[in-house]
């Protein structure tokens, strides 16, 4: 994790912290580096209890115009998804502005899983488990709101195309904030994505997106025949289109109806179809994602031998995608 998303809490701020929030205190904390957006901890209780506390990052550290109250949004998510049947955490406490951390935070009960991309679960197990994670997708995404886009991060529009493009937009903005080498200039790539906004319009209704359901983020059983026990990390949702929830789970791949995630999306009562629209969409979520992970290198600084393969691989989605709407012109 780079260290300037980090807020350093000293033992006894994290001891305080969990008694004034859950009533308990600490046993023990262990921090968790894996992600970039805010701090994670581990934390065990003295009454037997394990959680899991997010904090968001420093004021003044840059972010991604999107990026804004990420933990507002994860807030959201959590009270809406949980009833609907997702499979998530508990969210057990959660604090805004708070006086003492000077931010947002999250306390989540903890899980007992094993992240998807570390499970490596066999092929029979991995369809098996495509086909379920379709239908919880399809659960959260029936989920309606009453505005398109990031409403925590002001990034909205009265209809899916105004959103996307304000969303778009910022992202590109960021890009020439942080000085980021695109594949291609700014204005030729706003002018792509405007050249296939019009099939955006098909979408009428706001729906909950989830957008970063990538293997890292599905926590399975330990079971001999694994399932899922929770999706994580609900901070990049917005309200869009479900069809954009199809990118990260196929990321760098392509969506076609052999996958069992399609299946049990439909078996859920998911509504996913294959016309030119749609696979329009679909081109332009793709390019929306990898600029995401473009952009983001500007304020995180990732490493340069852990970055250098997903970055480029980045660029050429961005490449193809760029093609095929100029195709499609």
């Amino acid at each position: 994790m780079d260290s300037r998303t980090k807020r350093p809490l000293a033992p006894s701020e994290l001891d305080a912290l969990a008694r004034r929030a859950l009533g308990a205190g600490l046993s023990s904390a262990t921090e968790l580096t894996d992600g970039f957006a805010n701090a994670v901890w581990r934390l065990a209780l003295l009454d037997g209890r394990e959680v899991v506390l997010k904090l968001s990052p420093p004021p003044e550290l840059e972010q991604l115009r999107y990026e804004r109250d990420l933990l507002r949004t994860e807030a959201m998510v959590y009270d809406l998804a949980g009833p609907a049947g997702v499979p998530m955490p508990e969210l057990l406490r959660a604090g805004f502005d708070d006086p003492v951390l000077g931010g947002d935070y999250l306390i989540l009960s903890a899980l007992d899983g094993v992240p998807w991309n570390r499970a490596k679960p066999a092929e029979a197990d991995r369809r098996a488990l495509r086909r379920e994670l379709g239908g919880h997708l399809a659960r959260l995404n029936a989920i309606t709101g009453d505005v398109y886009g990031y409403p925590h991060a002001g990034l909205t529009g009265g209809t899916w195309r105004e959103a996307f493009l304000t969303m778009t937009g910022a992202l590109l903005a960021d890009a020439g904030r942080y000085a980021i080498a695109l594949p291609r200039p700014v204005p030729e790539i706003a002018a792509a994505i405007a050249s296939g906004a019009g099939a955006l319009d098909e979408v009428v209704t706001p729906r909950l997106v989830h957008f970063d359901v990538w293997p890292g983020n599905v926590f399975l059983t330990r079971d001999e025949t694994p399932r899922i026990q929770a999706i994580i990390d609900h901070e990049r949702a917005f309200w869009g289109d479900p069809l954009a929830d199809f990118v990260t789970p196929t990321i760098f791949g392509r969506l076609d109806e052999s996958d069992p995630i399609v299946a049990g999306y439909r078996d859920a009562g998911g509504v996913v179809e294959f016309t030119g629209p749609a696979r329009t969409r679909m081109v332009l979520y793709r390019l929306y994602l990898a600029l995401i992970i473009l952009v983001e290198n500007g304020p995180r600084q990732y490493p340069e031998r852990e970055y250098a393969s997903l970055r480029d691989r980045s660029a050429a989605v961005v490449l193809e995608a760029l093609d095929v709407l100029s195709a499609t012109r």
